[in-house]
């Protein structure tokens, strides 16, 4: 397929800048691919399409405050440093992304408010990227509470304000658990505790994966053709439980829905020979468009994505490419909110 035919106008007034007030009371829309049907819910709801011996595959990683603002030596110019993973936690060393990059170079240093953290750049990776070497005298421990107290929740950029406390507790699932991302797996944010118990009761499992994602996740299409474009790697785990679970289900014939892309790409990364899930960890850049065969999941919960996103083209894979792009046109009608604080779908 096209990079063109996942195109189409996103009205700005329907990018969420601010999540639900519930977490639970966000609009899903239902689309059943057997039927066509759409259904127009709020999350809650998702409990009503889930039976005894399904499983809910979530992931459960943590976001990391991971967008810094750092000065730098003799100029005192501000420079934001987005940390996008650690590379030796034994030297400090992290990949990381810097603006404005044409004032960043190899040898300079950063001064980060009035703390002891001094970073120096050691390398170019990218056009923006960097390796950078943290200097730093005190424990681990130390380092990262310094880290933590000194960044801010990484909002994706088009939410065009500054973090506000209560992005810190919104901008992370009830279940994250494993830090490690720099950007949370969205459709995980719709979770409450209450949600995950009555699913308990109802005799659903929950089972986790971990992915942690990065900005590659994000990352424009640039190519026409879209088996020319490469993903970044990001780590996942799955666990011997985690897969024990989801085979069980399968050999039941009950549903595994993936909570997320994220959990998608991780499970479709772990597929042995006869297609069940395996223990697996590493690093994937699997990505997925139409047509796609899945191998693991049979219904799917995700966010209403971007135009032309790989996050798009891996909805569209899943749920038929003309049925997903109709409810993209109906979500816009119905005036449904889309992105990372955005509403929901169930594909089934």
């Amino acid at each position: 397929m096209k990079l063109s035919e996942f195109k189409f106008d996103l009205p700005e007034g329907l990018l969420a800048t601010h999540p639900a007030a519930n977490r639970d009371e966000a609009r899903m829309m239902v689309l059943h691919r057997d039927s066509g049907k759409i259904e127009h819910k709020i999350f809650k709801d998702v409990i009503g399409y889930f039976d005894e011996g399904d499983v809910m595959v979530t992931n459960n990683t943590k976001v990391f405050p991971a967008r810094m603002y750092g000065n730098k030596e003799k100029t005192g110019a501000k420079i934001e440093v987005f940390l996008l993973r650690e590379l030796d936690k034994r030297i400090h060393l992290w990949d990381v992304l810097v603006d404005p990059a044409r004032k960043i170079r190899v040898g300079n240093k950063l001064y980060f408010g009035d703390s002891d953290l001094v970073a120096e750049v050691i390398d170019n990776t990218t056009s923006r990227g960097r390796t950078i070497k943290f200097l730093f005298d005190g424990t681990d421990e130390e380092f990262y509470k310094t880290i933590h107290d000194l960044g801010e929740t990484p909002l994706p950029k088009y939410i065009k304000r500054e973090p506000e406390p209560e992005d810190q507790e919104r901008y992370q699932t009830v279940y994250a658990e494993i830090t490690g991302a720099v950007a949370a797996p969205t459709a995980g944010l719709h979770f409450t505790k209450e949600v995950l118990k009555r699913l308990e009761l109802k005799g659903v499992d929950v089972a986790p994966v971990t992915l942690h994602v990065g900005l590659g996740t994000f990352r424009p299409v640039d190519v026409e053709d879209l088996t020319k474009h490469k993903t970044d790697s990001e780590q996942f785990f799955v666990t011997e439980e985690t897969a024990a679970m989801v085979n069980r289900a399968l050999d039941n014939k009950k549903r595994v829905c993936a909570i997320g892309t994220t959990t998608m790409r991780a499970m479709e990364s772990s597929v042995s020979a006869n297609n069940r899930l395996k223990a697996n960890e590493g690093w994937t850049d699997k990505f997925i468009f139409p047509p796609y065969d899945f191998k693991i999941a049979n219904s799917l919960i995700t966010n209403f994505h971007m135009p032309e996103s790989t996050l798009l083209m891996m909805a569209a894979a899943f749920g038929g490419y003309d049925l997903v792009m109709e409810a993209y046109r109906t979500a816009i009608k119905e005036e449904y909110k889309f992105f990372s604080y955005g509403d929901v779908m169930l594909i089934l």
